[in-house]
């Protein structure tokens, strides 16, 4: 029997098909390895003790049971977290290197003009970890017994201008007050200090009128009545300070300025890596002690999509340049 030799189109979809396995893409292999060649580093582009330290090594142990595979935290601090930040870019995209950034990710492109890196290009949001309010307080004797008297004193054409401290120039706590002054025509000077150690002891001591601080850095100090809470900046109340109001309920509606803290990988790392990280984190978040111990740090977990959190990143990169375009303000 004679055997009839294929067509040529049979042939050259073979020959195709051949070339394409052949050229499958080495991040889909890559993918499929993940997690078993190596260590994954969650790098925390804050120094040890900050909150991102903190939300990097609660998150590590939890990971490492769940993808049977060791995840060691690596602190990469300065800049405001760029460092950091910068290292992660230029890592390899294979999945196993990630930054553990805060709120100052999606304010340093619109403060630090030479950035190392492009925020938007070379990186990808794998998680929203949560959100956390601050919280505008002010020392027990003050005279601002409520938000509505710092509103009424630093308000009007006779206004009186009030101090108001943060943790430095540039940082959210002065972004967040500058935007609130914009939209309020609130007459507030900015002090700025060196870390919350040193604006606490000035807010406790009456040395500066009000002071804006994470509710971690300040509940301590409301907590022992040496400082008052007259509102925090968040669109929801804090669980942390249930009694204390928002910005929001007090003329400033859609009023919202969270803390927050994410997850980022290099941009090119294989989405399936991405997707499958994501996953985990938020199996991790919703693990009750996991969620106790970021509570314990003014965290709100958010567990959500890839493309919620990057949404959510732009959003703040998009809303804190505007605030300062507009008000010039310059790091320290």
């Amino acid at each position: 029997m004679l055997r009839h030799s294929s067509h040529p189109w049979q042939r050259l979809a073979a020959s195709a098909l051949l070339g394409l396995s052949a050229l499958l893409p080495a991040a889909s292999v890559l993918a499929q390895a993940w997690p078993t060649k190596q260590p994954i580093k969650l790098v925390a582009v804050f120094p040890p003790g900050g909150s991102v330290d903190q939300v990097a090594r609660i998150l590590a142990p939890v990971l490492q049971q769940q993808l049977g595979q060791a995840v060691v935290v690596d602190n990469k601090g300065g800049a405001s977290g760029s460092i950091g930040t910068a290292a992660v870019a230029a890592a390899p995209p294979d999945g196993y290197t990630f930054a553990v950034v805060f709120d100052t990710h999606g304010v340093n492109p619109s403060l630090q003009a030479s950035l190392p890196f492009d925020t938007r290009k070379d990186l990808a949001a794998v998680a929203l970890i949560g959100k956390g309010a601050m919280v505008l307080t002010t020392f027990a004797d003050s005279p601002y017994k409520s938000f509505a008297d710092v509103v009424k004193t630093a308000k009007g054409g006779s206004a009186k201008s009030i101090g108001y401290g943060s943790i430095g120039s540039g940082s959210l706590g002065h972004l967040a007050i500058t935007l609130m002054a914009q939209g309020g025509g609130l007459a507030l000077d900015h002090v700025p200090y060196r870390g919350g150690g040193p604006l606490m002891n000035d807010a406790i001591a009456g040395h500066v009128p009000l002071a804006i601080g994470s509710v971690f850095l300040s509940k301590p100090h409301i907590d022992s009545k040496r400082l008052r809470a007259l509102a925090v900046t968040t669109s929801r109340r804090s669980a942390n300070l249930p009694e204390v109001p928002t910005i929001a309920e007090n003329g400033y509606a859609g009023f919202d300025a969270p803390a927050w803290w994410a997850v980022l990988a290099p941009a090119k790392t294989p989405p399936e890596i991405v997707k499958r990280m994501n996953e985990e984190i938020n199996k991790a978040l919703q693990q009750g002690e996991v969620a106790q111990k970021l509570a314990a740090q003014g965290i709100e977990v958010a567990a959500d999509t890839t493309a919620a959190a990057q949404a959510f990143i732009e959003g703040q990169i998009e809303t804190w340049a505007k605030v300062v375009k507009a008000s010039g303000i310059k790091t320290d």
